[in-house]
């Protein structure tokens, strides 16, 4: 992990941006911390730069409860080499969806090979992280997208519990995966997002395998989620990770 930048907010958080090879970051911690404090990876649609000001407003709601926050850039999004079959599957969808026409097949094809190439640099990032002084875990996983949280947390033992936002689609051969998932879970679901099946949310919330899940949904669409959900969603990684 090679360090490329570095900037102090003004309320705290050291926020220092990282590249892992080819992957692009971004870690925030509390200035002030004088133990290794625990770590929420904060899962994102792509797109670091356009992303930065939701980003950045969650990670300082982290770091002011007590936590690190990172965050990565996804394969095919922002500055990194795009790929020409998840664009055509993107246009595709965006097609499908405004017809009222069947998705599945195309949401394989966008989301499945997303997840295969995600989740292991994911897990590399993780390995870095966790070998910083400042960080001692234990690791959540904050927001979407959600079919590469729910890989994650079928795969990965050192994170301890999900905040998942039902805010994509997720390929119907993932389900046997999200049975697999037993770690505490928070859903927000936006009941009227215009970018996903509700009816597929809350399957997927059903069949997710962890005795303690809940499913937070609130009206409004995709980006309407309002301000006590995000606290909702901080007091859940208070109790799990403190």
């Amino acid at each position: 992990m090679h360090f490329t930048s570095e900037q102090r907010l003004d309320d705290g958080v050291l926020e220092r941006e990282f590249t892992l090879g080819e992957i692009p970051g971004t870690l925030w911690t509390p200035e002030s911390a004088s133990a290794p404090v625990p770590l929420i990876l904060m899962g994102h649609p792509g797109g670091l730069d356009m992303m930065y000001p939701r980003l950045v407003a969650r990670a300082r709601h982290s770091v002011a409860e007590g936590f690190a926050a990172a965050t990565i850039e996804l394969p095919g999004s922002g500055d990194r080499p795009r790929f020409a079959d998840a664009e055509q599957a993107r246009a595709d969808l965006r097609r499908a969806v405004t017809a009222g026409e069947p998705v599945d097949e195309i949401v394989d094809r966008l989301v499945l090979p997303l997840v295969e190439k995600a989740v292991p640099e994911w897990r590399t990032t993780l390995d870095a992280l966790l070998a910083l002084p400042e960080i001692g875990g234990p690791v959540g996983f904050s927001g979407g997208v959600i079919a590469i949280g729910v890989r994650l947390a079928a795969v990965e033992p050192r994170i301890v519990a999900a905040g998942l936002f039902a805010g994509s689609f997720v390929p119907r051969v993932m389900f046997d995966e999200a049975r697999q998932v037993t770690i505490p879970l928070h859903v927000l679901l936006q009941w009227d997002d215009e970018n996903n099946d509700r009816q597929m949310a809350l399957d997927l919330f059903d069949a997710f395998g962890s005795k303690e899940k809940t499913l937070q949904a609130n009206l409004g669409g995709h980006t309407g989620v309002p301000r006590f959900a995000g606290e909702d969603a901080a007091r859940f990684f208070a109790r799990h990770l403190k």
